[in-house]
């Protein structure tokens, strides 16, 4: 990435990620007083003082190794660590010096790369005690409140004062929300377009927690993949960090321009299932560019008719997937998988369209002579005009005398019209009905 990585790390309930919530200023990552609530690597943009750079969350370093997911832990974090230019090695203050913290230490001293100890949880700088921590022998602790906030500025002024100098400001990226239900691929796949091993991959459903963002570089642009944990039913929704999940994954949607609904196609071989069309409906209705991803495709017993037969009885279902690209992959044998990126693009190019007054204005006269708008006892209904108001997502405006009296069943009838002549593929549409000015 062109701007600065910094990476937390260190031992388990330091308060990493309440740190980095204040360091972006947004409660991004999952906090809950579980250790060990953070798995994977944890990706967020942030700025201070005109320096943009990239904060990464990780997961708590034990020294355990018969735990399995420690040891997974253990090993994002080094990837994290490999890929940072700054780290930060978050202790706690209030429960003192830990062997661990010396563990974590030595590990960071065989980087190379330069780091800053970091007292988190000292609410009252004078007087806290966390002068024990400098038999690390890491120089001054930098004594901050994730809680209060206390500390924070003097902190990032430490941080960039590090920074390599004349890091270019990152392009604009292209967010991709990775959705779907818990278990049906979504980090699997996410790790087979990077090349990597990237996200925690397990056999038990919701590894994911968090929303990740992870950036990549494809043709000239910048993806940043959101990878979530899944969606499930509400009345499944036991533990707090799952309702959390189930928040986050939400807020994803809403940050994304695309959203990559990802099914378990060998689960789905009816199409696509209730709780799918669901969580595809919030990415639709929030106005996000959406493409389905029928994962698993290697697993299903097939002929040459059995993607459009999924794809056409997905669309039975729900109307508007009929404007959305279907594609069936494999994330485990890589099959199509390298079609996402381009599709992608595509869609982006869609989201992005926009067309001429002139053209909306004689497509409007096109669809207006060929089917008048239902009339209203009384009172005559005229369509004057039209004009694209908006990209990403595409919004026409149709202005007439009485909009409030042309009925839905015409507007649909509009929007499929506008469809028909543009395609805005993978996209949401949006016609709205206003007033003309007097």
């Amino acid at each position: 990435m062109a701007i600065p990585v910094v990476a937390l790390v260190g031992r388990p309930n330091v308060g990493k990620s309440a740190l980095f919530n204040r360091l972006v200023g947004a409660n991004s990552a999952i906090v809950s007083e579980e250790a060990g609530t953070t798995r994977d690597r944890h990706f967020a943009r942030a700025e201070w003082n005109g320096r943009a750079f990239w904060l990464v969350d990780t997961g708590g370093l034990t020294g355990d190794s018969s735990v399995p997911i420690d040891v997974e832990i253990r090993r994002q974090v080094l990837h994290a660590v490999d890929e940072a230019d700054l780290l930060l090695l978050v202790v706690d203050a209030q429960a003192g010096l830990h062997p661990e913290d010396s563990r974590v230490v030595e590990l960071l001293r065989g980087t190379g790369k330069p780091w800053l100890l970091v007292a988190n949880k000292v609410d009252d700088p004078g007087s806290a005690d966390f002068y024990e921590f400098y038999q690390l022998g890491a120089g001054d602790p930098v004594p901050v409140s994730a809680k209060n906030g206390k500390g924070s500025g003097d902190l990032l002024d430490a941080m960039v004062a590090r920074f390599p100098e004349g890091a270019p400001a990152e392009p604009d990226a292209l967010r991709v929300a990775v959705i779907g239900r818990p278990n049906v691929g979504k980090s699997s796949l996410v790790n087979r377009l990077l090349g990597e091993d990237r996200l925690v991959v397990a056999a038990d459903a919701g590894t994911t927690r968090d929303a990740i963002d992870t950036p990549m570089q494809y043709h000239g642009r910048t993806l940043v993949f959101i990878d979530t944990a899944g969606l499930r039913r509400q009345s499944r929704v036991s533990e707090d960090i799952e309702f959390y999940s189930s928040l986050r994954t939400r807020r994803a949607i809403e940050r994304a321009d695309i959203c990559l609904l990802i099914i378990d196609a060998a689960a789905e071989e009816q199409g696509i299932e209730n709780q799918d069309l669901k969580i595809a409906a919030l990415a639709w209705e929030r106005g996000a560019g959406l493409i389905i991803v029928a994962n698993k495709w290697d697993l299903v017993e097939k002929d040459d008719k059995s993607a459009a037969r999924f794809t056409k009885k997905s669309q039975e279902k729900a109307p508007y997937l009929r404007f959305v690209p279907f594609l069936f992959t494999s994330a485990l044998t890589g099959q199509r998988v390298t079609r996402v990126l381009d599709l992608l693009l595509q869609v982006d190019t869609e989201r992005r369209k926009r067309i001429s007054t002139a053209q909306v204005n004689a497509r409007l006269g096109e669809l207006v002579a060929r089917l008048q708008p239902p009339q209203a006892a009384g009172r005559e209904v005229k369509l004057m005009y039209a004009t694209q108001v908006q990209v990403a997502p595409p919004t026409i405006a149709v202005f007439g005398n009485h909009p409030e009296l042309v009925e839905e069943h015409y507007v649909r009838y509009l929007h499929n019209g506008f469809r028909d002549a543009w395609g805005f593929t993978g996209n949401p549409l949006r016609v709205v009905m206003r007033r003309r000015a007097a």
